[in-house]
């Protein structure tokens, strides 16, 4: 079963992608050609796949842990429902998940 997830890049441009379920949504991003560097590939090393999830989206994703939090502190842009790409696994339930790659897509200790 496919998982529809809806990108939307640092420009305001939609990008619709297909997933399949189990996916992770840092690879899913990537795939589809957006900024999300992923330095540590999905360590929690850093913070350069950081997301914005839609507010209507945010409440429906399993709570991050404390070393996702610890890095989103790293994330610049930051905001309430931002989220480590490299957490997310794609399941039925986050068909039509919409996320935003901030402008600002770095890691605050330099490392992206």
């Amino acid at each position: 079963m496919g998982v529809k997830v809806n990108f939307v890049d640092p420009r305001g441009n939609l990008h619709e992608a297909e997933a399949e379920r189990g996916d992770n949504l840092l690879r899913v991003g990537q795939a589809a050609g957006l900024p999300l560097e992923g330095t540590c590939e999905g360590q929690m090393a850093c913070s350069t796949c950081h997301v914005i999830v839609a507010a209507e989206w945010f409440d429906r994703l399993p709570e991050s842990s404390e070393e996702e939090e610890d890095m989103l502190d790293f994330a610049s842009g930051a905001r309430r429902t931002s989220r480590l790409s490299c957490q997310i696994e794609l399941t039925p339930e986050l068909d039509g998940l919409t996320v935003s790659v901030p402008s600002e897509a770095r890691d605050a200790r330099g490392m992206g």
